[in-house]
């Protein structure tokens, strides 16, 4: 394949959910996955690591998706690293305030793999490129 290393970083406190999300990523080829359970740790983890995806759950046990998506906005490394929000909530409002925070996308549990598969496929395809890909 002859791929370079790609790192997604999976923000979900449910670890069943966290899981299949890891594996469904490990199949669209994303070599390593990070996990973070909740906000807070999403928002350490992203001050060492520089991932280029974050999958992140809008409900957080603590601190909520909106506010770790403009945390990673707002950092100097990670400000153009897409980010798909994943949440089970409908409404638009939730989703105008998703992109407002910077989202990337917005996907809708439950899903399909091959829902999540076009939804991750676009974000990538959306992101300023650090280096010229073929």
């Amino acid at each position: 394949m002859g791929q370079q290393q790609r790192t997604v970083l999976v923000v979900e406190d449910s670890p069943l959910f966290r899981r299949m999300l890891g594996d469904m990523l490990q199949e669209l080829g994303f070599t390593k996955v990070l996990e973070a359970f909740g906000g807070r740790a999403a928002m350490e983890l992203l001050n060492e690591a520089r991932p280029d995806l974050v999958c992140l759950d809008l409900t957080l046990p603590d601190v909520s998706g909106f506010d770790v998506c403009e945390h990673i906005r707002a950092s100097a490394n990670n400000k153009d690293v897409p980010v798909l929000m994943i949440s089970a909530r409908t409404l638009a409002v939730d989703r105008a305030q998703a992109e407002e925070a910077g989202a990337s996308g917005y996907l809708i549990k439950p899903f399909t793999p091959e829902e999540f598969r076009q939804q991750v496929e676009r974000v990538m395809a959306s992101r300023p490129s650090r280096e010229a890909s073929s």
